[in-house]
């Protein structure tokens, strides 16, 4: 009991306490800026069971942030690496990867055979789904969000305690929140609102101090100003939650191959289609000030939030290459098009940052399909 002495001297954790640790299972759900220091730590102070969930790949801009990968990781898969890594360290912890994103598909199946799950992702249709998975399996989630300089972190779905959906019953549409990519972030963040993550579930599994399940808690490092914004459990939004029909949904993604892992395609991968003739049309998601383009392509411009309604634009019968900066937003409109009946759509992994070449000039559209 050595390695974590200064931990059972506390009198709020003691032996008792620390084969608690021992025996929880956790789900952390994103190994990237929060996951990571979340996965140290939980490991570190002795949880005896951790996976970690997520189907991206190492980007050399992640390495500002998340701190358990290195450059010669690159390319190389987030989950497996994460828990290589903590196994590296010698960490008492079981660490088990799962390569893929949460979906329908494995949602509840994830949830139901864990004691806490950890929502580091920075996908809101992901955040929307662990709620209405933890709802209908009684699970408490510790959430965290990052923006720019500011984050918030809440247990949500604990005894009593509000939902995700009580603090956001609104489900924001494709494209009206930008994500870390997009609005940019501070490489500290989500060290410190990863840590307090982490905090908050060590107090769970615990039993022991001032949760934050009754509301949610705001950091701003500009500031240093921090406050907690009161909530309350709105039985409305539990049974949202609790009527959604998650296996449905997951029969239907994986009947039409709508999987992340499905839909995704590398640059090389794209650009040897195009070479033996593959009539791709390419369509940039990105909103009309973004550059740079893509050289090589001739692109049309459809913002995420417009893609549903002029999709018509677009030749059903050719296949069809989403991009947009880092690949978050064109997996989102990959998914909307398959709803519509598209039959070949592909996202562009890791956008336009891993593309060969960017084009600097200016942007010269495709025309509209008459």
């Amino acid at each position: 009991m050595d390695r974590y002495a200064r931990q059972i001297v506390l009198p709020q954790v003691g032996p008792a306490g620390q084969a608690r640790l021992a025996t929880a299972r956790v789900l952390v759900v994103g190994a990237g800026g929060l996951g990571c220091p979340v996965l140290h730590y939980l490991a570190a102070a002795g949880v005896g069971q951790i996976t970690v969930a997520d189907g991206d790949t190492v980007d050399l801009g992640n390495l500002h942030r998340q701190l358990l990968y290195a450059v010669d990781d690159v390319g190389a898969g987030k989950a497996g690496t994460a828990a290589r890594r903590l196994r590296e360290q010698g960490f008492e912890a079981r660490v088990e990867a799962v390569a893929a994103h949460l979906g329908p598909h494995n949602a509840r199946a994830l949830v139901s055979s864990h004691d806490v799950v950890v929502d580091c992702t920075d996908d809101l249709f992901t955040r929307y789904l662990i709620n209405d998975a933890c709802v209908q399996d009684g699970k408490p989630f510790v959430h965290g969000s990052l923006h720019r300089f500011s984050g918030q972190v809440a247990v949500f779905n604990h005894g009593n305690g509000p939902t995700y959906r009580c603090a956001f019953p609104r489900e924001p549409g494709a494209g009206e929140v930008p994500d870390c990519a997009d609005a940019g972030v501070l490489g500290v963040l989500p060290g410190v609102v990863g840590t307090l993550q982490a905090a908050e579930v060590l107090k769970l599994l615990l039993g022991i101090g001032g949760l934050l399940n009754d509301g949610i808690l705001l950091v701003d490092l500009l500031t240093h100003r921090h406050q907690r914004l009161g909530l309350q459990r709105d039985p409305a939004q539990v049974a949202r939650a609790q009527a959604r029909d998650i296996e449905r949904e997951g029969r239907a993604a994986t009947a039409c191959s709508a999987g992340e892992e499905a839909i995704e395609l590398e640059a090389g991968d794209l650009l040897e289609r195009m070479a033996r003739g593959e009539p791709w049309q390419t369509v940039d998601v990105r909103g009309p000030e973004e550059t740079p383009q893509l050289a090589g392509l001739t692109m049309h411009r459809i913002p995420l939030h417009e893609l549903e309604a002029r999709a018509g634009e677009l030749d059903r019968e050719r296949p069809v290459l989403l991009y947009c900066a880092s690949g978050v937003r064109s997996r989102t409109a990959a998914n909307i098009l398959l709803r519509l009946g598209f039959r070949t759509v592909r996202s562009l992994r890791g956008g336009v940052r891993a593309w060969p070449v960017a084009d600097h000039r200016p942007l010269q559209p495709e025309r509209s399909r008459s």
